[in-house]
């Protein structure tokens, strides 16, 4: 059996998140060990009794072939921490879910996502703003993140679609439990233009208590969070939290001081949230203007031979063009020529006197060293 499946195993024991199953993996070196471990290995490794007594509950009663046969049969591809296909954003942040259940495709161009996020109870105003700027980030190719719920996510979600744009829908639920139930279609296009994603096991109900933690996956796989309406106890204003704490940033809609549906939001501009004034604010903020450009331009253009040479000596910090010929020994006409299309691309940025940077996200995307 896979290694996988372990991670799977590992995943349905209660009390076993982030910080416990690096705990594990490390003392043991493997989810398999730590999987077929005896009790008092889980206690050297500094595991609870309690904890222990929930593995030995799951251990007994679960047949991981079974699980690993059912997320198949259910068209689930199943993501840990050490698959490329990751979500990187999201292995950024403080206790990444070390096992992610995916229904649809998470792709390259996913790595531009903004998520979308508000009430339920939304209003006219808050309905035609979640719809505009549904509809705005998937024209700019930008994938829209929410959470599936009623009211603002479900608005998100369906203008990005209508506007032919990529969209997560993040549960607090198993992948193959919807919820709620009216947004079966609307799931279902989304796992084709898109995915469903959650760090709970298949077969997961919807629980309250599932809710709030999911909005740190929504917001740890966006660049930005934006708050479209939200009461004074919206869940919306967790996600806002998580994103803060994350250091991503997080925009609120303005909206009427007399509208129980702006309080949060004003709250969150009062606190220090970027007001959102117009929909290019966000492109202009995480300097995302040229993205369809660069999306269209790898599409013709894949990665070269050369272009991998250039990122292995850039980084962060400028790197002069004659440096780089010194440094790859190629002849300057190719260098330049070759910089030239990596900057269309949005692989690098020039950022004066000839000086060269990589984009951040590129060099973990091509897995170039």
């Amino acid at each position: 059996m896979e290694e996988k499946a372990y991670w799977v195993g590992l995943n349905l024991v209660k009390g076993i998140g982030a910080v416990r199953f690096k705990q594990l993996k490390d003392f043991f070196g493997s989810a398999q060990a730590a999987w077929e471990a005896p009790p008092m290995g889980w206690l050297s490794a500094g595991i609870s009794q309690k904890v222990v007594n929930q593995f030995l509950m799951v251990r007994q009663q679960v047949d991981l072939e079974r699980v690993m046969e059912k997320a198949s049969a259910n068209g689930v591809e199943i993501l840990t921490w050490q698959d490329a296909e990751y979500p990187r954003r999201l292995k950024e942040i403080d206790q990444s879910p070390p096992v992610l259940f995916v229904k649809g495709s998470i792709s390259v161009e996913d790595d531009w996502a903004v998520a979308v996020v508000g009430t339920r109870r939304v209003t006219p105003y808050g309905r035609q703003v979640a719809d505009e700027l549904g509809c705005f980030l998937a024209q700019n190719g930008i994938t829209v993140v929410s959470g599936l719920a009623r009211g603002v996510d479900a608005i998100a979600h369906q203008s990005a679609l209508q506007a032919g744009g990529r969209t997560f829908a993040v549960l607090g639920n198993g992948v193959d439990v919807i919820y709620p139930p009216e947004h079966r279609k609307l799931a279902s296009e989304i796992s084709r233009q898109g995915a469903l994603i959650s760090d709970y096991p298949l077969g997961t109900q919807p629980d309250g208590v599932n809710f709030p933690p999911r909005n740190r996956i929504i917001s740890g796989l966006s660049l930005a969070t934006v708050v479209v309406e939200a009461g004074e106890k919206s869940g919306a204003l967790i996600t806002a939290e998580f994103a803060v704490e994350q250091g991503r940033d997080v925009f609120a809609v303005p909206g009427s001081i007399l509208a129980a549906q702006s309080q949060g939001t004003n709250q969150l501009i009062e606190q220090g949230a970027r007001p959102l004034l117009r929909m290019s604010e966000i492109l202009e903020a995480l300097k995302l203007e040229q993205i369809p450009e660069k999306q269209q331009a790898r599409k013709l253009a894949p990665m070269t031979g050369d272009e991998k040479k250039l990122l292995t000596h850039l980084s962060s910090e400028p790197v002069h063009i004659d440096q780089l010929c010194e440094m790859t020994g190629l002849p300057i006409t190719d260098v330049s020529a070759t910089l030239t299309m990596m900057e269309l691309k949005g692989f690098v940025s020039q950022v004066g006197g000839m000086n060269y940077v990589a984009m951040r996200e590129v060099k973990s995307i091509y897995k170039v060293n």
